[in-house]
Protein backbone atom coordinates (compact mmCIF):
# COMPACT_ATOMS: atom_id res chain seq x y z
CA UNK A 1 0.00 0.00 0.00
CA UNK A 2 2.80 2.29 0.96
CA UNK A 3 4.50 1.41 -2.67
CA UNK A 4 1.43 2.52 -4.37
CA UNK A 5 0.97 6.06 -2.40
CA UNK A 6 4.53 6.65 -3.24
CA UNK A 7 4.56 5.85 -6.92
CA UNK A 8 1.29 8.16 -7.24
CA UNK A 9 2.89 11.09 -5.45
CA UNK A 10 5.60 10.80 -7.61
CA UNK A 11 4.30 12.06 -10.75
CA UNK A 12 2.34 15.00 -9.13
CA UNK A 13 6.10 16.55 -7.69
CA UNK A 14 7.25 16.35 -11.25
CA UNK A 15 4.29 18.26 -12.62
CA UNK A 16 4.36 20.81 -9.80
CA UNK A 17 7.97 20.92 -10.55
CA UNK A 18 7.37 21.74 -14.38
CA UNK A 19 4.61 23.99 -13.70
CA UNK A 20 6.60 26.38 -11.75
CA UNK A 21 9.64 26.52 -14.17
CA UNK A 22 7.07 27.33 -16.98
CA UNK A 23 5.46 29.66 -14.96
CA UNK A 24 8.40 30.96 -13.92
CA UNK A 25 9.80 31.06 -17.23
CA UNK A 26 7.07 32.89 -18.58
CA UNK A 27 6.97 35.74 -16.01
CA UNK A 28 10.64 36.09 -16.53
CA UNK A 29 9.85 36.46 -20.58
CA UNK A 30 7.22 39.06 -20.23
CA UNK A 31 8.91 40.96 -17.61
CA UNK A 32 12.12 41.16 -20.01
CA UNK A 33 9.56 41.90 -23.11
CA UNK A 34 7.79 45.02 -20.86
CA UNK A 35 10.91 46.50 -19.91
CA UNK A 36 12.27 46.53 -23.71
CA UNK A 37 9.27 47.98 -24.82
CA UNK A 38 9.34 50.81 -21.89
CA UNK A 39 13.11 51.45 -23.31
CA UNK A 40 12.50 51.73 -26.66
CA UNK A 41 9.27 54.42 -26.19
CA UNK A 42 11.48 56.31 -24.13
CA UNK A 43 13.33 59.38 -25.08
CA UNK A 44 16.99 58.59 -25.66
CA UNK A 45 19.90 61.40 -25.09
CA UNK A 46 20.92 62.84 -28.14
CA UNK A 47 24.82 65.30 -28.74
CA UNK A 48 22.77 68.45 -29.69
CA UNK A 49 25.50 70.37 -31.65
CA UNK A 50 25.20 73.13 -34.44
CA UNK A 51 26.53 76.76 -35.84
CA UNK A 52 24.42 79.57 -36.15
CA UNK A 53 24.30 81.96 -38.84
CA UNK A 54 22.88 85.16 -40.50
CA UNK A 55 21.24 84.97 -43.51
CA UNK A 56 23.35 84.11 -46.16
CA UNK A 57 26.12 84.55 -44.43
CA UNK A 58 28.83 81.88 -44.02
CA UNK A 59 30.04 83.42 -40.42
CA UNK A 60 28.40 82.59 -37.46
CA UNK A 61 26.73 84.51 -34.41
CA UNK A 62 28.59 84.79 -31.10
CA UNK A 63 26.92 85.13 -27.68
CA UNK A 64 23.28 83.11 -28.88
CA UNK A 65 21.68 81.59 -26.24
CA UNK A 66 20.41 77.81 -27.23
CA UNK A 67 18.27 77.07 -23.93
CA UNK A 68 15.38 74.16 -23.29
CA UNK A 69 13.13 75.56 -20.71
CA UNK A 70 11.92 71.93 -19.78
CA UNK A 71 15.30 70.72 -18.63
CA UNK A 72 16.49 74.32 -17.20
CA UNK A 73 19.38 73.78 -19.23
CA UNK A 74 21.09 75.92 -21.94
CA UNK A 75 24.28 77.25 -23.94
CA UNK A 76 25.97 80.17 -25.11
CA UNK A 77 28.02 80.12 -29.40
CA UNK A 78 31.44 80.70 -29.12
CA UNK A 79 33.00 83.30 -31.41
CA UNK A 80 32.46 80.77 -34.25
CA UNK A 81 28.87 80.51 -33.70
CA UNK A 82 29.33 77.12 -32.28
CA UNK A 83 27.53 75.01 -29.72
CA UNK A 84 27.36 71.86 -28.17
CA UNK A 85 25.11 70.28 -25.34
CA UNK A 86 23.43 67.24 -24.07
CA UNK A 87 19.54 67.18 -24.94
CA UNK A 88 16.78 64.55 -25.28
CA UNK A 89 14.65 63.65 -28.32
CA UNK A 90 11.47 66.06 -27.79
CA UNK A 91 12.98 68.43 -26.31
CA UNK A 92 11.65 72.08 -27.22
CA UNK A 93 14.59 74.32 -28.20
CA UNK A 94 14.82 78.15 -27.53
CA UNK A 95 17.55 80.54 -29.67
CA UNK A 96 17.49 83.74 -28.70
CA UNK A 97 20.40 86.86 -29.17
CA UNK A 98 20.32 90.63 -29.09
CA UNK A 99 18.78 92.02 -32.39
CA UNK A 100 17.70 88.75 -33.51
CA UNK A 101 14.43 87.11 -33.98
CA UNK A 102 13.37 84.72 -31.40
CA UNK A 103 13.08 81.21 -32.67
CA UNK A 104 12.15 77.39 -31.56
CA UNK A 105 12.94 74.03 -32.31
CA UNK A 106 12.25 70.42 -31.35
CA UNK A 107 14.74 67.84 -31.59
CA UNK A 108 13.18 64.80 -33.56
CA UNK A 109 13.28 61.25 -32.32
CA UNK A 110 15.71 59.66 -34.78
CA UNK A 111 17.46 57.24 -32.54
CA UNK A 112 20.88 58.55 -32.86
CA UNK A 113 23.23 59.56 -30.54
CA UNK A 114 24.37 62.96 -32.20
CA UNK A 115 21.92 65.92 -33.98
CA UNK A 116 23.50 68.65 -35.46
CA UNK A 117 21.89 71.11 -37.45
CA UNK A 118 22.51 74.93 -38.74
CA UNK A 119 20.13 77.64 -37.47
CA UNK A 120 19.43 80.80 -39.22
CA UNK A 121 18.46 83.80 -37.56
CA UNK A 122 16.49 87.06 -38.54
CA UNK A 123 17.57 90.55 -37.78
CA UNK A 124 15.06 92.26 -35.40
CA UNK A 125 14.81 95.79 -36.38
CA UNK A 126 13.48 98.41 -33.99
CA UNK A 127 12.55 101.98 -34.53
CA UNK A 128 12.82 103.46 -31.12
CA UNK A 129 11.44 106.68 -29.71
CA UNK A 130 13.42 109.99 -30.29
CA UNK A 131 15.00 110.94 -27.02
CA UNK A 132 16.15 114.70 -26.29
CA UNK A 133 18.57 114.72 -23.38
CA UNK A 134 18.76 118.48 -22.18
CA UNK A 135 21.43 119.76 -19.52
CA UNK A 136 18.66 121.73 -17.53
CA UNK A 137 16.25 120.30 -14.93
CA UNK A 138 13.49 122.34 -15.52
CA UNK A 139 11.95 125.14 -17.44
CA UNK A 140 13.02 127.39 -15.46
CA UNK A 141 16.36 126.72 -15.06
CA UNK A 142 16.54 126.87 -19.11
CA UNK A 143 15.15 130.38 -18.94
CA UNK A 144 17.66 131.70 -16.20
CA UNK A 145 20.73 130.24 -18.64
CA UNK A 146 19.17 131.68 -21.54
CA UNK A 147 18.88 135.63 -19.52
CA UNK A 148 22.55 134.78 -18.18
CA UNK A 149 24.09 133.70 -21.62
CA UNK A 150 26.86 135.81 -23.62
CA UNK A 151 25.94 136.30 -26.87
CA UNK A 152 28.69 138.56 -27.94
CA UNK A 153 30.94 136.72 -30.53
CA UNK A 154 34.36 137.61 -29.59
CA UNK A 155 35.17 137.82 -33.70
CA UNK A 156 32.77 140.25 -34.10
CA UNK A 157 34.13 142.43 -31.31
CA UNK A 158 37.53 142.02 -32.98
CA UNK A 159 35.81 143.34 -36.61
CA UNK A 160 34.52 146.37 -34.82
CA UNK A 161 37.67 147.23 -33.21
CA UNK A 162 39.56 146.89 -36.45
CA UNK A 163 36.81 148.61 -38.32
CA UNK A 164 37.71 151.78 -36.47
CA UNK A 165 37.94 155.30 -37.67
CA UNK A 166 41.31 156.49 -35.79
CA UNK A 167 42.86 152.78 -36.35
CA UNK A 168 42.19 153.13 -40.25
CA UNK A 169 42.99 157.23 -40.68
CA UNK A 170 46.22 155.80 -38.54
CA UNK A 171 46.95 152.66 -41.04
CA UNK A 172 46.33 154.97 -44.34
CA UNK A 173 48.59 157.83 -42.70
CA UNK A 174 51.24 155.49 -41.95
CA UNK A 175 50.86 153.23 -45.19
CA UNK A 176 54.14 153.24 -47.47
CA UNK A 177 53.76 154.09 -50.94
CA UNK A 178 53.46 151.49 -53.70
CA UNK A 179 54.83 151.33 -56.95
CA UNK A 180 52.23 153.22 -58.75
CA UNK A 181 52.43 156.20 -56.52
CA UNK A 182 56.27 156.07 -56.43
CA UNK A 183 55.51 156.15 -60.14
CA UNK A 184 53.23 159.57 -59.75
CA UNK A 185 55.42 161.47 -57.62
CA UNK A 186 58.24 160.47 -59.71
CA UNK A 187 56.38 162.10 -62.78
CA UNK A 188 55.42 164.96 -60.74
CA UNK A 189 58.85 165.90 -59.91
CA UNK A 190 59.98 166.09 -63.57
CA UNK A 191 57.18 167.89 -64.88
CA UNK A 192 57.77 170.44 -61.72
CA UNK A 193 61.33 170.26 -62.31
CA UNK A 194 60.55 170.98 -66.42
CA UNK A 195 58.26 173.93 -65.93
CA UNK A 196 60.55 175.37 -63.58
CA UNK A 197 63.74 174.94 -65.64
CA UNK A 198 63.61 178.46 -66.76
CA UNK A 199 63.17 180.05 -63.19
CA UNK A 200 65.04 180.46 -60.61
CA UNK A 201 64.44 178.59 -57.18
CA UNK A 202 62.54 180.79 -54.99
CA UNK A 203 61.60 181.03 -50.89
CA UNK A 204 58.02 180.59 -50.20
CA UNK A 205 58.05 182.45 -47.39
CA UNK A 206 59.50 185.64 -49.23
CA UNK A 207 57.22 185.26 -52.03
CA UNK A 208 55.15 188.13 -51.54
CA UNK A 209 52.47 186.80 -54.07
CA UNK A 210 51.84 183.60 -51.43
CA UNK A 211 51.41 186.02 -48.67
CA UNK A 212 48.89 187.87 -50.35
CA UNK A 213 47.22 184.66 -50.93
CA UNK A 214 47.45 183.65 -47.38
CA UNK A 215 45.63 187.05 -46.56
CA UNK A 216 42.90 187.08 -48.77
CA UNK A 217 42.05 183.26 -47.40
CA UNK A 218 42.55 184.68 -44.00
CA UNK A 219 40.03 187.57 -44.57
CA UNK A 220 37.54 185.23 -46.21
CA UNK A 221 38.00 182.87 -43.73
CA UNK A 222 38.59 179.67 -45.99
CA UNK A 223 40.13 178.03 -43.07
CA UNK A 224 36.85 177.42 -41.07
CA UNK A 225 35.43 175.89 -44.12
CA UNK A 226 37.98 173.35 -44.49
CA UNK A 227 37.70 172.65 -40.93
CA UNK A 228 33.78 171.98 -41.02
CA UNK A 229 34.81 169.81 -44.39
CA UNK A 230 37.42 167.96 -42.20
CA UNK A 231 34.46 166.96 -39.68
CA UNK A 232 31.93 166.46 -41.75
CA UNK A 233 33.61 163.87 -43.93
CA UNK A 234 35.18 162.24 -40.75
CA UNK A 235 31.81 162.30 -39.43
CA UNK A 236 30.47 160.51 -42.27
CA UNK A 237 32.94 157.48 -42.05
Amino acid sequence: MKQIKTLTQQPMKNFILKFGIAFLFILISSTCFSSFSFGQGENQMVRFSGIVVEGDSSYGVSGVHIYIPKAGRGSVTNALGYFTMPAMEGDTVMVSAVGYKSSQMVIPKRGEAIYSVFIDLKQDVQMLNEVVILPYANASEFKEMVLAMDTSDPLIEQMKENLDNEKLNQMAANMPMNANSNYRFLMQQNLNARNNKFFAPSIPLLNPFAWSKFIESIRNKDYKKSLRTTSGSSTGN
